[in-house]
């Protein structure tokens, strides 16, 4: 099973208006287990950034002045995506920012490209209804290290996306499997000969029977006679 684990950064919050994406970051999971093969882009926008956006995301219209188009990397990026489970948290966000990206190419829409799209925030807001489950909120409480997020960051929190529905699927504390649980999955348990024992048998004594009879007997007297016992015995 291959996912991957998606975010964006854009210059807005409207799509629909103008805004686009200028950070798209990428982790690639192949059956629970990270691989390596992300993907991480920064985008020229040909649109300056909001203020408010900018305050959350830090990427400035100097920085993102010299970096490709959208177009540029359309093709790498949605060769890498295809087929794929992708994992997003407010997915709906992302997914529109895509959409209107795919629509200026006249490539079709983002579920055209891909196995399909799993959000994140509606699975927490069926496992913790009534609670905050912005991805900070998330990491907080299934204890994932975000301390290096003072700003957003698209591949950054794609990472912490990963490690927060490992914890949501599976209840793991961490992505690490060590050696040791990897050992035990080849665990062969040798056969044991129970023939070269001698088993001790136990006998009741006779106050012992007394005293167990004694509690037969008024079970059977409470139940009216209709222990299944006596009908066995009978």
């Amino acid at each position: 099973m291959r996912q991957i684990f998606f975010d964006t950064e854009t210059t807005g919050l409207s799509p629909e208006s103008g805004d686009r994406i200028i950070e798209i970051g990428c982790v690639e999971m192949v059956n629970r287990r990270l691989t390596g093969n992300n993907k991480h882009f920064y985008l020229n926008p040909e649109r300056p950034n909001h203020e408010d956006a900018v305050k959350i995301h830090g990427l400035t219209d100097e920085f993102l002045a010299d970096k490709p188009l959208f177009a540029a990397i359309a093709d790498e990026l949605l060769e890498y995506l295809a087929g794929a489970e992708v994992i997003a948290h407010n997915a709906s966000f992302d997914v529109g920012f895509f959409n209107e990206e795919l629509k200026r190419l006249g490539r079709g829409k983002f579920v055209e490209h891909v196995g399909s799209v799993t959000d994140t925030l509606v699975m927490a807001r069926e496992m913790f209804p009534g609670k905050s489950n912005s991805l900070d909120a998330l990491c907080k409480r299934l204890e994932v290290d975000n301390s290096n997020r003072t700003l957003h960051g698209a591949l950054l929190d794609a990472g912490l996306l990963a490690e927060v529905y490992i914890n949501m699927t599976r209840g793991q504390d961490s992505l690490v499997i060590d050696a040791t649980e990897a050992a035990q999955a080849d665990l062969v348990l040798a056969a044991i000969d129970f023939s070269q024992f001698t088993l001790p048998v136990l006998v009741a004594n006779d106050e012992e029977i007394t005293a167990h009879e004694a509690i037969l007997a008024e079970t059977d007297k409470s139940s009216g006679g209709k222990t299944a016992w006596r009908a066995l015995v009978a």
